[in-house]
Order: C-alpha cells, then sequence, then structure tokens
C-alpha cells in the first residue's frame, strides 16, 4: 500500500513537467512508469548498453505492441462490420495495421518529436514511426493494461485518424507494395510484357510477367498493361508470402547477390490481400450498414 502511494506522490510531482506533459497531451494519461516509454521511443540505431550487458531498445515492445494492436483492431472490425465475412475481415484489419498507415498515424499524432535515432539513419522512406507506434503500444499494454491500451487505439487512433468504411473500400496498389518490399530488401523487379493480343470481341489484352533475381515470380492478364501488372504483381506476393519453398529459395539467392538474407518477417510485410481478398459484395455491404444501424454500434461502445 505505501509503495503504491508513493509512486502516486512522484507521479503527481512529474506532473506538468516533461517528458510527462509532452506524452500526456499524446495519450490522454499520465504514465506510471514513464521509462518504459523511453524505451518505447529509442530506435535500435541509438541503443543503449544496460549493465548486465544487453542492449536497450524498442524492437521487443515493437513486437509485443504489434501482437496486441492486432487483437484490439479485430476486435473492433469484427463488432464494427457484423456482416463481414473471415476473409473481408482479415483484408480490413491488414490495412488498418499495415506499415504505412502506422506511419502515417505516428506522424500525424506528433509521434516523430519523440523517437530517438542515430543522426546517421536515414528516417524517410523506412517506418521507424510506425514501428514506435506499435513499441508504445506494447509500453501502453505494460504501463496500464490491455483496457486502458484497448481505449487508446479505438478513441485516438481508430476514431480520430482512421475512416473505417473508407479502408475497408480502399484497393491495394499491389504493384507499388511489390516495387516497395524489393527496395527495401534492395532488391529489383522487372516488369516485361510478353504478349499482347485480341479477344474475340476485338479488345485488347495484355500479359505481364514479373521476374526477381532472374526468378520468374508472377504472371498477369489485363484489358491495360496496369491491370496485368497489377495481377502479376498480386501473383507474385502471394507467393512470396505463402510459398515457404519458394521464401527458402529467394532467400539463398539474396545471400549468393548481396550477402544478406531475407527474414520471415519481411515476408510477411507483404499485403496479406493478395492471400485474403475476399470482399463483400454490394448486398454484403448493405446488410452490414443495416444491422450495424439497427443495434446502434459505435465506436464508443
Amino acid at each position: 500500500m505505501l509503495e503504491q502511494l508513493y509512486k502516486k506522490i512522484r507521479l503527481l510531482k512529474n506532473r506538468g513537467k516533461e517528458p510527462y506533459s509532452s506524452l500526456y497531451k499524446v495519450l490522454g494519461f499520465y504514465p506510471d512508469n514513464i521509462h518504459i516509454y523511453e524505451q518505447a521511443f529509442l530506435h535500435k540505431s541509438s541503443s543503449i548498453e544496460a549493465g548486465d550487458g544487453k542492449w536497450i531498445n524498442n524492437e521487443r515492445l515493437e513486437f509485443l505492441g504489434d501482437a496486441i494492436l492486432d487483437a484490439i483492431v479485430a476486435d473492433i472490425v469484427y463488432k464494427y462490420f457484423r456482416n463481414g465475412k473471415e476473409g473481408f475481415l482479415t483484408n480490413t484489419r491488414s490495412k488498418i495495421v499495415q506499415r504505412e498507415t502506422l506511419n502515417r498515424i505516428a506522424l500525424e499524432i506528433g509521434l516523430d518529436k519523440f523517437v530517438v535515432y542515430s543522426t546517421k539513419l536515414n528516417s524517410h522512406n523506412n517506418h521507424m514511426y510506425g514501428n514506435a507506434l506499435e513499441a508504445l503500444f506494447g509500453a501502453i499494454y505494460l504501463d496500464q493494461g490491455y483496457n486502458v491500451c484497448y481505449k487508446f487505439v479505438q478513441n485516438v487512433i481508430i476514431k480520430k485518424h482512421i475512416d473505417l468504411d473508407k479502408i475497408a473500400r480502399k484497393e491495394v496498389n499491389f504493384k507499388s507494395s511489390l516495387i516497395e518490399w524489393s527496395q527495401k530488401n534492395k532488391l529489383e523487379v522487372n516488369f516485361e510484357l510478353i504478349e499482347s493480343f485480341v479477344d474475340n470481341d476485338g479488345n485488347p489484352v495484355f500479359q505481364t510477367a514479373i521476374t526477381l533475381l532472374d526468378e520468374q515470380i508472377g504472371i498477369g492478364i489485363g484489358y491495360s498493361k496496369k491491370e496485368s501488372q497489377q495481377n502479376a504483381s498480386k501473383m507474385a506476393i502471394k507467393k512470396l508470402r505463402t510459398d515457404k519453398v519458394f521464401q527458402q529459395h529467394i532467400s539463398e539467392l539474396k545471400r549468393k547477390r548481396t550477402g544478406e538474407n531475407t527474414t520471415d518477417k519481411e515476408f510477411e510485410e507483404l499485403p496479406v490481400e493478395a492471400v485474403e481478398n475476399e470482399q463483400p459484395t454490394a448486398e454484403d455491404n448493405q446488410s452490414s450498414i443495416t444491422e450495424r444501424d439497427s443495434h446502434s454500434f459505435s465506436l464508443d461502445n
């Protein structure tokens, strides 16, 4: 009891001071353990060596926050889209928790002002802020518990920065996702138009092949070059995400070419929509909206 009382006294003394006041503006509450939040903002490029010889950064908290966020968003999406099928729910959740979305939100709530990283590191074109946001979820969970973390995701992240209906309708640009992934992994993907012809109705048809490390990883057909590239990219992403043997093959080719391996996590960062892309029909959408309205569901529940 006395320990809890002293803890509250120390917290009250620090309220209004940095970094408590700045964190309060983001979180909506004062942290109990400020140190765990400081760790959440510590990028691995600025790791600190602890007394036991271990290096401290935000990667472990990012791992924890990633799992907590998945569970919370799954619950929110499940309740919001009451008639959404499994594939649609998975698709929608993945769009919310993907690095691009988290990075945008992290910048919008001002998390870039908290992240500590090496000045030698280029902060552009990477997801350090989105990763720090995931680490923040882990810190909130450890400091305040699941319910407080749930309310933070629901009231600060979802309600203020994400339109659930809009993001559910958002189409994935598979070509851009594949190129972004390849650049991050220091690989080059090539798009080659291998055939064009006219169908029975006189419409032009295009066929595109994609190669990675001299390996063909996808073929797509469409009524425009862009559509054929999108379909080929979708096939390539699905193969890279789900084919474990092919993943090992690509990792080995990359190691021989660059001396580096491609990790399982990097394969998982490819969009899951290529694997499960079950979109609801117009009828499903309408029934989902009707049922949602009839139950008066809101994000405040």
